[in-house]
Order: C-alpha cells, then sequence, then structure tokens
C-alpha cells in the first residue's frame, strides 16, 4: 500500500479523500492556491503546500506544480479527485515518467474514454448505442453550423474534455449558433484547459442514467448498478438517486453490460461511470464517460456498502477487486443533492463571502461530505459548491423524508444557499411519483422562478409526501415487530400518527 498520496484538488473532494487515506494509514498531501490557504483541506491534511495564484490555470491545473509537490512531499501517489486535472491525460501521464501513481486510468485509457468524441467512436466500435452526431472534435464554427443544419435543430454543443454542465449549448435555430459555439468554447476553456467542442443530437426529454464501474489491473471489470441524475438545472445535475424508478432488473443488466464492454474494449483501470441518455421507451444511449470519480459516487457508496475512494486506492496499488458484479445487491434507496453558494433569487448568481454561522444536518439516514466551516470565506474563484447533503432509507419515501427533514436543520448564514430550492423539489408532485426528465427542473424554474429559493409546497403534495412518509414508517415499524416483538415503550401506532401530525403543523408554522 501506498505511504503518502498527494491529493491534486480542493474542497470537499480533497476532504472525502483525505479522509479515506487517514482510515487506511496513509499520509496525506494538500495543495492550495493563495486564496484556499485557510480551507478545510488544508487544515486537515497531514501537510500543505502552496501552489500559486487563485486563478485555476495558474495553480490547480498546473501540471508542473502538481508533479513538483509530489516529487518534494515524497509522495508515492497522486488522487485527482474530480475536475481540475481529473480528465486531463498530461497529469497521470507525468506521474508515469517520474515513477509516481495516478490513481485512476492510464493516459491512454483516458484518451480512449475521456475524450467524448474518441468515447464515441469506440462506443460505436463495441456496440453500444450512441446519439447521432459527430465522432471528431470540430475545428470551426462553420463546419459545426453545417453539421447541425444537416442533422436538424436542436443540437448540443459540447466540449470535448467536458463534464459538469461546463463547455455547454442548446442550439435551436442558425441564428443562436455563432453566439453559443464562442460561450461554449470559451467556458470550456476556461474550465478545462481545452477549447475543444463537438455536436450531437439533442435528445427531447430524456432521462440521464449512469453506470458506475471499477476495474482492477487483473481484468475484473465490474459494474456497481445506476445512478438516476435526471434533475439538473442547465445540464448541471442538483439531484442524484440510486437506484432508478424506472430501471428494471433486465435494462439494468443491459446496461451494466454495455458499461463493462465498453471499459474493457478501452483498456480501462480504476473507477469511472458511463453515462447513457434513456428515452420513454427504456431505450438508451451513450452519452459519454467519466474517467474518474463522480460528485455523486456517495449514493452508490450507500446502497452497495462499498467505499469507492478505498477500492480506487486499493486498485492503484495493485489489489484484486473482492467481488464479481454479480454478488453486488444495492440495498434501499439513497439520494444527494448539491448545496451550493448561490443566490436562487438571482439567477442562481454566485454568493461568495463568510460563513457567518452553520448548523449540519445529522440523525438516522444523513451523511454531510462538505469542505467549509464557520468563519470561512467561500472564495469566488472557484465552482461554489459547499456541501453534498446524502439520505438513506429503506425507501424512496423514507429516503425522501429523511432529506426532507435534513434540509430543515441545514443552515448557513453569511452567504446564500440554494438549500431552498431543494425543499420546493422534494414536494413537488412530479418529483414524488419519479416523473422527472433532463429538462424537467429548467421548465419548473421557468414557469416560477420568483419561488426558486422557497418552500412552495401545494396541500396536495404535502399530504403525499407526508402519507407516504407515514406509511413506510409503519411498514418498517411493523417488520421490526414481527421479528423482534412488541415495543418495550409500549407507544401505539396512533400516538406516533398523532406525533408526526402535530411535528408537521408546527414545522409549516414555522416556516410561514
Amino acid at each position: 500500500m501506498f505511504r503518502k498520496i498527494l491529493i491534486a484538488n480542493r474542497g470537499e473532494i480533497a476532504v472525502r479523500i483525505l479522509r479515506a487515506c487517514r482510515e487506511l494509514g496513509i499520509r496525506s498531501a494538500a495543495v492550495f492556491s493563495e486564496v484556499d490557504r485557510k480551507s478545510l483541506h488544508v487544515r486537515l491534511a497531514d501537510e500543505a503546500y502552496p501552489i500559486g495564484p487563485a486563478p485555476s490555470r495558474e495553480s490547480y491545473l498546473r501540471v508542473d506544480k502538481i508533479m513538483d509537490v509530489a516529487r518534494r512531499s515524497g509522495c508515492d501517489a497522486v488522487h485527482p479527485g474530480y475536475g481540475f486535472l481529473a480528465e486531463n491525460a498530461a497529469l497521470p501521464r507525468a506521474c508515469a515518467e517520474t515513477g509516481i501513481t495516478f490513481i485512476g486510468p492510464s493516459a491512454e485509457a483516458m484518451e480512449a474514454l475521456g475524450s467524448k468524441t474518441a468515447g464515441r467512436q469506440l462506443a460505436r466500435r463495441s456496440d453500444v448505442p450512441t446519439v447521432p452526431g459527430a465522432n471528431d472534435p470540430i475545428e470551426n464554427p462553420e463546419d459545426a453550423q453545417a453539421l447541425a443544419q444537416n442533422m436538424g435543430y436542436p443540437v448540443l454543443l459540447k466540449a470535448v474534455a467536458g463534464g459538469g454542465g461546463k463547455g455547454m449549448r442548446v442550439v435551436t435555430r442558425d441564428a443562436e449558433f455563432a453566439p453559443a459555439w464562442r460561450d461554449a468554447s470559451s467556458e470550456a476553456l476556461n474550465a478545462f484547459g481545452d477549447s475543444r467542442l463537438y455536436l450531437e443530437k439533442y435528445l427531447e426529454k430524456p432521462r440521464h442514467i449512469e453506470i458506475q464501474i471499477l476495474a482492477d489491473t487483473h481484468g475484473r471489470v465490474v459494474s456497481l448498478g445506476e445512478r438516476e441524475c435526471s434533475v439538473q438545472r442547465r445540464h448541471q445535475k442538483v439531484i442524484e438517486e440510486a437506484p432508478s424508478l424506472v430501471i428494471n432488473p433486465e435494462v439494468r443488466k443491459k446496461m451494466g453490460d454495455a458499461a463493462v464492454r465498453l471499459a474493457r474494449a478501452g483498456g480501462y483501470v480504476n473507477a469511472g461511470t458511463v453515462e447513457f441518455l434513456v428515452d420513454a421507451h427504456l431505450n438508451f444511449y451513450f452519452l459519454e464517460v467519466n474517467t474518474r470519480l463522480q460528485v455523486e459516487h456517495p449514493v452508490t457508496e450507500q446502497v452497495t456498502g462499498l467505499d469507492l475512494v478505498k477500492l480506487q486506492i486499493a486498485i492503484a496499488a495493485g489489489h484484486r477487486l473482492p467481488f464479481a458484479w454479480e454478488t453486488i445487491t444495492p440495498r434501499g434507496h439513497a439520494m444527494e443533492v448539491r448545496l451550493y453558494a448561490e443566490d436562487p433569487d438571482n439567477n442562481f448568481f454566485p454568493s461568495p463571502g463568510k460563513i457567518v454561522s452553520r448548523h449540519a444536518p445529522s440523525g438516522p439516514g444523513i451523511r454531510l461530505d462538505e469542505g467549509v466551516y464557520e468563519g470561512w470565506t467561500v472564495p469566488m474563484d472557484y465552482d461554489p459548491l459547499l456541501s453534498k447533503l446524502i439520505a438513506w432509507g429503506n425507501s424512496r419515501e423514507e429516503t425522501i423524508a429523511r432529506l426532507r427533514r435534513a434540509l430543515e436543520e441545514y443552515t448557513v448564514t453569511g452567504i446564500k444557499t440554494n438549500a431552498g430550492l431543494f425543499r420546493r423539489i422534494l414536494s413537488e408532485p412530479d418529483f414524488l411519483r419519479g416523473e422527472i426528465h433532463t429538462k424537467w427542473l429548467d421548465e419548473l424554474l421557468h414557469r416560477s422562478p420568483a419561488a426558486a429559493s422557497t418552500l412552495h409546497e401545494s396541500a396536495n403534495s404535502d399530504r403525499a409526501a407526508n402519507a407516504a412518509a407515514i406509511a413506510a414508517a409503519l411498514w418498517h415499524a411493523k417488520q421490526s415487530d414481527e421479528h423482534c416483538g412488541p415495543s418495550s415503550s409500549g407507544q401505539d401506532s396512533s400516538q406516533i400518527l398523532r406525533w408526526k401530525r402535530e411535528g408537521r403543523r408546527q414545522q409549516l408554522d414555522r416556516l410561514t
């Protein structure tokens, strides 16, 4: 196993990785820009090293600075997290040249699968269905516009090195093409250091379903099931859950087989995610491969009981995966919301500033992955992700109830957050029924944008959510009674129902 790992990232993912290192008895070395000197990942790491000014192109995107710190600190491995250099083949290549292990795929596999266009080509050769579009980066906007006219609008411009909705624009007519190309290319350059774009047909109202894979150096590739990521704002995921309500065992098997087949064809090793778009008839189309750990990996961890970061480290150290994917049996339901420092009432504009106070939720089934603390100043230079709030329950209804409760407990002052948006989403009848797609949230906000930051619940959705939560609680209580006998408290079900109803009224009174 490794002695010391350099974490080439910041924020909550850096904290997540260094905690895994500590549990494994591995020392951690952090890097930080000038504005991150007092960040939580710097405070918690065993060692921390400055790498330059705030702009990511002068710090976190500098392979030479990362590798210099890795050598000087005596690290024998580098973990890239996600974002920044996580999908830049220059980093694993530099690691290989200096004899330092990269915790992720090889540069060759990253180029074969991490590039959106190369991934599409490999998918087609591997008999994995793809969305119609370009197979190669398009050099100039005129060629791209000609292809769009030939395919028919709407089309989607996407960054070749992209992820997280960055460098992506929907184009619905010729007049929009030139500015959309300019904006997407500029955003891709700033986010990934690569301005190249490609184009694909834009599918109307699909679901976004992704398959988590793991592959070791001994030839074993496994699928850990799917995550539903259809609740998105401007192509950026905001809520993820596992499993998906619509994916049946047959489709799950087909999607898992396709993901494993693609990973084998690309010589992939370590953790990765194969993303698909799924239509109303459960036909699935390859979208892209994320050759890294995903932001939403905790929901898979919650339903499988696996620690994906520890498995990443073990695979990189040469260990075999101790299981086959047929042996993985997901348990219960998990859901994650991404809490950002942003102002929903001002078009979700970033809300940097000092966190004056905060209260973290806890209790049964609640997990909070974060990189902030009271008194810390959220910088304006990076993605404003504060925390990831994850809930687990025996059923989707119980998970939603726990997540709603945790969001009521979660408070931050000094900056604005999007927590109110999630309270609203979790009360929407469409969401509660699982009737969602990739444009669902944008359409919801377009209908009533002023309500984005408030708990805007209808009486019907309130009753539906509470009825589902109570039914789930009583069902699980009944199961416990059958196995464990009568409760020692002597409390009957009518008392439980009265307490829940009174508690709900108190909550509504407090919010109105």
